[in-house]
């Protein structure tokens, strides 16, 4: 087996660890590092081996597939694009101990911040900050000003300044470690705080692909992967077990077959178009072309469209495996909670649609923070 699939092999022996202590821990994230994840958005400036967005994605997708959660934790790989627009001094020191530098964000509630000559001193608590205990490098929402036309900030700070607070009591992407974050009046220097999608001063194609649509896509493919995993398992034992009241086996049943056959179409169509998004976009970055605000949201669309077919077809192949999905202990239960998450973030939800739809009728998006 190659490296990859040997990590993949560990996850799957670790998954239910992982879940029981609700986070991916620092030596398994570790592993990944070597794969590219954490590096395939820093940049080759700095080090790092940039990817294209969709080789990025097919790799969150494939974890995904193993694990929701470590596909969840290692999709933040592709957010140091945030980051683009720090200053170039502030990057360099960041990735001065080497290009795989693992971030985690916690940006609300946005909570107050006192400004200072330097920058700003930071208090508050802040939620669903994924992947924190593997972290070497933490963000918390602080308000705008002037500089930031109003739009929120990041602050940057290390570990140590910074509390996590265990709570996390969920059944979707359990494994996740989405705990609270808590800073007691840590001055963080300007230079060390970003707007969220703001300009880049980093030349690099990847750059020019709009950060918080990449963010939103990682989210997504996620649930691409949890829904593979349910379907090759719907196949696999359906292939082989028979009802407990003597029926036929469920491959033996019209009912079942369709509705796997649907639910398949729906996916890989699904995913079609959420790929075909990303590489057009890309394409039109390499062609000098940029990303138009009308490619932009077909990568929105297709993103929210993806997590929500997602869903939808675990919730169909749910529905017609018979009264063993009832008990606690079936493997379905946990990979259905692991679908529904990725659809209920704010990047992926309905509202997407009409800001979709409005972008293609030639009017501003309605919603914020869009691209």
């Amino acid at each position: 087996m190659g490296l990859f699939e040997d990590v993949l092999a560990e996850l799957a022996e670790r998954r239910q660890e992982f879940r029981e202590q609700r986070y991916v821990p620092r030596d398994f994230v570790d592993k990944l590092k070597p794969l590219g994840i954490y590096r395939a958005s820093t940049p080759a400036r700095f080090g790092g081996r940039p990817l294209p967005p969709a080789e990025f994605l097919r790799m969150i997708e494939r974890i995904s597939t193993v694990d929701g959660s470590a596909g969840w934790v290692a999709s933040f790989g592709s957010q140091l694009v945030y980051l683009g627009s720090l200053p170039l001094d502030t990057q360099a020191k960041m990735f001065a101990d080497g290009p795989d530098v693992v971030f985690a964000g916690a940006l609300f509630p946005v909570q107050e911040a006192v400004p200072t000559e330097r920058g700003f001193r930071v208090s508050g608590r802040w939620k669903f900050a994924s992947g924190c205990m593997a972290a070497d490098i933490v963000c918390v929402g602080i308000p705008g000003d002037d500089a930031s036309a109003g739009k929120p900030r990041g602050a940057l700070l290390r570990p140590q300044d910074v509390e996590i607070v265990r709570e996390w009591n969920v059944e979707g992407m359990r494994g996740t470690g989405s705990f609270d974050l808590v800073v007691n009046d840590v001055e963080v220097g300007r230079e060390w705080t970003f707007v969220r999608g703001g300009e880049p001063v980093v030349d690099e194609p990847l750059y020019q692909y709009p950060a918080i649509t990449y963010a939103a896509q990682s989210l997504s493919v996620v649930s691409a992967g949890v829904a593979r995993a349910v379907l090759d398992f719907a196949e696999d034992v359906g292939s082989g077990r028979a009802g407990i009241t003597g029926a036929p086996k469920l491959a033996d049943r019209a009912y079942y077959r369709s509705a796997l056959a649907e639910a398949e179409a729906a996916l890989r169509s699904a995913r079609a178009y959420f790929y075909e998004a990303a590489d057009e976009a890309w394409q039109g970055i390499l062609d000098g072309d940029g990303v138009s605000d009308r490619r932009n949201a077909h990568l929105r669309l297709s993103a929210a469209h993806l997590a929500r077919t997602a869903s939808e077809v675990v919730d169909r192949v749910m529905s017609v495996s018979g009264t063993g999905v009832i008990f606690s202990d079936h493997p379905l239960r946990q990979l259905v909670a692991d679908a529904q998450v990725p659809q209920s973030h704010a990047f992926l939800s309905l509202a997407m649609f009409d800001a979709a739809g409005a972008v293609f009728m030639g009017q501003p998006p309605t919603v914020p923070a869009f691209r």
